[in-house]
Order: C-alpha cells, then structure tokens, then sequence
C-alpha cells in the first residue's frame, strides 16, 4: 500500500458519526487484503523461480551442474520425465501439475562468484521477472548476500551449495533454508576418520579461502584436529580465484608440518591439490611420518578436475551418486537420461530445495512466505537420498548423516572418483544452534 493510500486510511478513521462509519467500511477492509499480499504474487497460469548460479568464476563447473538440477527439478514438477525423487519423496503432497496447479517457469542469473554481482541478479529477477522464490549458489559469500536479499525483498531463499556455518548461523534468516551440510559438520565427521588412520601426533598447515566458508571450514577443522591432539603448524588465507598457488604451497615444505589441509573448492582446490601434488608434498615424509593432504570439502566434479591428485584423499560431501538407496537411485537415473553424466553433489542439493519449496507451497496452499516459512520449519522428510532429515525451526539448517569419502584408488569409470569411507551419522554431527549466534529474526511477506 502506497504512503498516500496509508494516509488516506487513517484520516477516514478520525471521521466521526455515521458518515464515519460508512467511510471506515471499505479502507478496513482494503487493509486487510493488503497484509494478505505478498512480492510476486503469482496472478496468472505459471510461478516464476529464481536460478541464481555461478556460470562464470572459479565454481562455474558446479553452478553447471546446479542449473542442470533444477531444469530436471523444474520438468518433474510439470508432469515431465519419469519423476525422479517425486515417487520416492515422502510426506509428499506433490502432483507433478505444477505448484498449486501452476506450471513452474523459470529465469536465470549468473553470479559470477561474487557476492555484489550474485545480489543484482537476483534483484533482478525479483523486480524485474518476478520470481516468488530465489534459490543456487556455490559459494557462501554468494549465499548469504543473496540471504540478505530476499529477506528484505520479502521473498524466500532456497540456499544451494553454501557450507560455511555462518548462513545458518550469525547471517541466518527467516526467510532463507539451507539442505546443505555445513564445515562444522564436516569437522565432526571427519575427525574419528582423521585420528584412525593418521593418529593423535600431527602437524597441520591450513591454506585456506579468504572468505566467509573458508574461515569457517578452517575454525571448524582446528578445533577438530586440536582436539584430538594435532598441533596447527600455520594457517595462511589465498584469495579465492587464484590460480597458481605456487607461493603458497612452496613456504609447506619447510614448515615443520606433516599434513596439508586444503580449505579451498572448486577450481581453486583442482589447482591448489593439484600443484601441492606436483611439489611432491605427497612423497615426502616429515616427523617420521608420510606427509597427508586433507581436503575437507569435496565432490566428484573437483575430482574429476584434480585426476590422479585426488586418489586417497579424504573429505566430506554432502551426497554421492553411487548411493544405493532407492531415492539416490531414482535421481541418479532421471539425471543421467537427460544429461549423460552422473549428478553432483550441488545438483543434489539444487534439485532437493526445488521440490522441497514446491511441496512447502502446496502444504500451506499458498506462495505467501509467512505460511511456506510454517510448513518448512520443523518439517522431517525421507525419499531424498539423505536418509531422514529435518529442516531444524531453530536456524532452518538440514541435519542428515554426512558422508567420509576418499579418493577412489582404483576407479572403475571417469565416473567413479569417490569411495564412501563412512556415513556419520546424524546424531555425531548436531550441534545446539546457538554456538553461532545469530537470530532468524520475523519472516518478511510485504508486498513489493
């Protein structure tokens, strides 16, 4: 409602007598169907969602795959395909005739990896293509600026691949969820995985991304390791982008530190394992011990791009398509007719938070945030490839087991580039919310 209609309102409501019955009559009532209103109400046939990846920059291999992800998402819920995860999803209320009956359009935005360039694409979308919803990204920095975003544009937020603990930590919203695991999680799986097979008595150097999800990562894989015993020879930040890690893989050599710990994805992690394998850091052995690389975030796009660097490496990933429960299996089909290729872990992710928005929509009748923010919150769902997972109302983060995976040793395919070492589960990974600080805060339905 304009400034001037809000004006006009309360003047008629100093009106007295029974004129000033009558007049009140008609702006009450215009009152109230302006609170039901909300950004981009849909008012035709279609509901437009917004796809917000990275098509250039350091992570555009996953914002390909992402964006994959959700065209196969954006077919299966108009009735096209063979359904993927919509016959194995449960509680389900999904019809494949849309959302609420309306067939699913879509826009697209390129966030090139950087956050201003991530919120003016998506801005657009919203003022200018009208999106309800708002959903991608492969990097955190992205993730929560685009968070910010739509909680003030007053639409909701369907985070793709983001891992830092911030974005449902101190930059959470009410207006934004997040399917994906984050670096404390990853931390917490990877930590009995560490002290087996490398002992108590380690020396660790950290590169790591100069961002919020590399920050988080290394804070997160220090107070692991340290707690087991391992000692943090140094911790040095790379600008994400960089290319040649030379200069900083060169001072590891003679560091006294006998495990490289890679806080990097994407192509910065290719080339940073890439070349730390090239310097010969794996055939070195210091402290008596054989020198160890540890990349705690990881998927089969980037160890596609790494080749031979990544054999038996250890990490974390948030889903693998050699899974074999019958969700996995259902995606991993759909996916691979359309595309030819196995999905990645981001292409998980992508295509669960469509459906899940969709589903979340068609549980509260309606596209208004305020009533997709109740159905979400709280909301324990099975069939997606995770196992049984819950949309946590404290902080809207996802908690699933998480997966140890290494670098396949022996690959039977190009494909098959990942070992599931051990599926964590749940229960070792959950933390109390408030460790990160951080309020969600009210949910934003206005108008736009």
């Amino acid at each position: 409602m304009s400034g001037s209609k809000r004006k006009f309102t309360r003047r008629s409501a100093l009106k007295t007598g029974a004129a000033a019955g009558a007049a009140l009559a008609a702006p009450m009532i215009f009152i109230r169907s302006a609170q039901a209103a909300y950004c981009n109400a849909p008012k035709g046939s279609t509901v437009t969602l917004g796809f917000n990846v990275p098509q250039t920059g350091a992570y555009a291999d996953e914002g390909a795959d992402e964006l994959r992800a959700y065209k196969l998402a954006v077919k299966h819920l108009n009735g096209g395909g063979d359904g993927g995860m919509l016959n194995t999803f449960k509680p389900s209320v999904l019809k494949g005739n849309g959302i609420l009956g309306k067939k699913v359009a879509f826009v697209t935005g390129d966030t090139q990896t950087k956050s201003d360039a991530a919120r003016a694409s998506a801005k657009r979308m919203i003022e200018k293509d009208g999106a309800v919803m708002i959903t991608g990204g492969s990097s955190s920095g992205v993730a929560i600026a685009t968070q910010g975003l739509c909680q003030e544009a007053g639409v909701i937020f369907m985070a793709g691949l983001t891992h830092s603990n911030d974005t449902t930590g101190k930059d959470k919203r009410r207006n934004g969820f997040r399917h994906f695991f984050n670096a404390y999680m990853s931390g917490a799986a990877l930590g009995p995985v560490l002290e087996k097979e490398y002992g108590k008595q380690r020396r660790a150097y950290h590169l790591t991304a100069d961002y919020t999800w590399g920050w988080t990562q290394e804070e997160s894989m220090k107070n692991t390791t340290e707690a087991l015993g391992w000692k943090t020879s140094k911790t040095v930040k790379t600008p994400v982008g960089a290319g040649d890690f030379s200069q900083y893989i060169t001072p590891v050599l003679n560091s006294g530190a006998d495990v490289l710990i890679l806080n990097h994805y994407g192509k910065d992690m290719i080339n940073s394992l890439t070349q730390a394998v090239q310097f010969g850091l794996r055939d070195k052995q210091v402290n008596g011990k054989n020198f160890e690389i540890v990349v705690p975030l990881f998927s089969r796009l980037m160890a596609q791009g790494a080749g031979e660097a990544i054999k038996g490496i250890l990490g974390s990933t948030n889903w693998n398509w050699s899974l074999q429960d019958e969700a996995s299996k259902a995606f991993v089909k759909s996916f691979g007719a359309e595309y030819g290729a196995p999905p990645s872990m981001a292409a998980h992710t992508c295509y669960v938070q469509a459906l899940l928005y969709a589903n979340a929509c068609e549980m509260a009748g309606t596209f208004s945030p305020a009533q997709v923010v109740k159905s979400l919150e709280g909301f324990k769902f099975d069939g997606m490839g995770n196992g049984p997972t819950e949309y946590r109302a404290s902080d809207h983060q996802c908690f699933k087991d998480v997966l140890v995976v290494r670098g396949n040793q022996n690959p039977t395919s190009q494909f098959d580039l990942l070992e599931v070492v051990e599926v964590t589960p749940r229960s070792q990974v959950e933390y109390d919310p408030s460790i990160f600080g951080g309020n969600l805060g009210p949910v934003n339905a206005k108008s736009c």
